[in-house]
């Protein structure tokens, strides 16, 4: 519990600090040469990996089928690093979801969005940005007409990441989003 609290704590302070400008910021123990993006957007997660997934929101098989949600195929972008901004095509498919929840097949169900970060950085930061990340789709997904009750947002930080270099790293950086059952 004390986790959860100081993880959520932590995520509202670094978005704080963003927005007050200044010195480009870095993860804590990062080598990472990339500055910090602004949040701007959602971020949605999901427990499990799909090969056809989109950009950063990675929407379960269940929701997608369940929707029809068509997802690009090809490499598709993952979070910048130390980022929780919402890509545009990303949005795209958000919005298919939040139809899908509001007013589909899928309306009066319930979702879990669970945010994710590569193995650089502190876990504690991880863990914090996995929560942001999730946390910033239920905020989008909210936006569009998703009764907050029935997201909810969590993080696995960087529990189940698997990259070792930049094209993992990517990869693992993300927000599944998943149908509760």
């Amino acid at each position: 519990m004390k986790t959860v609290v100081l993880a959520t704590g932590l995520a509202v302070l670094s978005v704080m600090i963003a927005g007050c400008g200044g010195e480009e910021w870095r993860p804590p123990n990062s080598s990472a040469a990339q500055p910090r993006t602004t949040t701007t957007a959602a971020t949605a997660p999901g427990p499990t990996k799909d090969p056809a997934r989109s950009g950063e929101v990675n929407v379960s098989e269940e929701i997608r089928k369940a929707c029809h949600i068509e997802v690009p195929a090809g490499p598709a972008p993952h979070f910048d690093l130390d980022s929780t901004e919402v890509h545009p095509e990303d949005r795209a498919i958000l919005a298919q979801v939040a139809k899908c929840f509001t007013t589909g097949p899928l309306r009066g169900r319930a979702m879990t969005l669970t945010g994710h970060a590569d193995k650089r950085g502190e876990q504690e930061y991880n863990q914090s940005l996995g929560e942001t990340r999730a946390s910033n789709v239920a905020g989008y997904l909210g936006s569009l007409g998703v009764e907050r009750s029935k997201m909810s947002a969590t993080s696995r930080g960087e529990l189940d990441a698997t990259g070792t270099d930049e094209a993992g790293w990517r990869q693992d950086r993300r927000v599944d989003i998943d149908l509760v059952k």
